[in-house]
């Protein structure tokens, strides 16, 4: 098995241009978090012709909402959520700049064709490792819609979190590509 990929963010072209389906990475520097709610609010924001909270620019946004931090830990437990959800309204964000998403689960054919379009990945994190992902967080801050509780954007610094890239932007995707490994006809 070939060693990890390092990433720092922000991503650029060149960066998710060389990742393919498989390829393990482990990411560095600044992500951001947010599940459907602030999507909705940040795609309803692009809509108005207003300013986001934040420059999509380059940037991955994590599709999780923690568990609330244990005394002496930044971070509580961060595994991913189903990514669908965020299907109606990432296209719109990548768009506008974001080259990477992280999650779990399947992404939309629209979803796929816009990663492709403006050259953005889909990261998978392991479900069920919310606990040893969140040591992976080494600092945490609100920036936008702290009403949503755990699901407000936060700005998180990370070292090597470790993900695999599930659609790369040739519009490989890692989940059809297993299951035709194993497919009996």
């Amino acid at each position: 098995m070939s060693e990890p990929i390092r990433l720092r963010t922000p991503l650029t072209d060149e960066d998710v241009e060389r990742l393919k389906i498989g390829d393990r990475v482990l990411l560095n520097g600044v992500i951001y978090t947010g599940r459907d709610a602030a999507h909705k609010r940040l795609f309803d924001l692009l809509r108005e012709g207003k300013a986001l909270p934040f420059d999509l620019k380059g940037q991955i946004i994590y599709y999780v909402g923690p568990a609330p931090a244990k005394p002496g830990q930044v971070f509580g437990s961060a595994g991913p959520t189903t990514s669908y959800r965020m299907d109606a309204y990432s296209p719109s964000l990548i768009e506008k700049g974001l080259k990477g998403m992280i999650g779990k689960g399947m992404r939309s054919q629209d979803v796929k064709e816009a990663m492709k379009r403006h050259k953005a990945v889909y990261f998978a994190a392991t479900g069920g490792a919310g606990a040893l992902l969140a040591k992976r967080v080494k600092k945490a801050r609100i920036i936008a819609y702290e009403d949503l509780g755990p699901e407000a954007i936060r700005e998180l610094e990370v070292e090597d979190l470790p993900v695999i890239v599930v659609n790369d932007v040739r519009g490989n995707d890692l989940y059809i590509e297993g299951e035709k490994k194993y497919h009996k006809d």
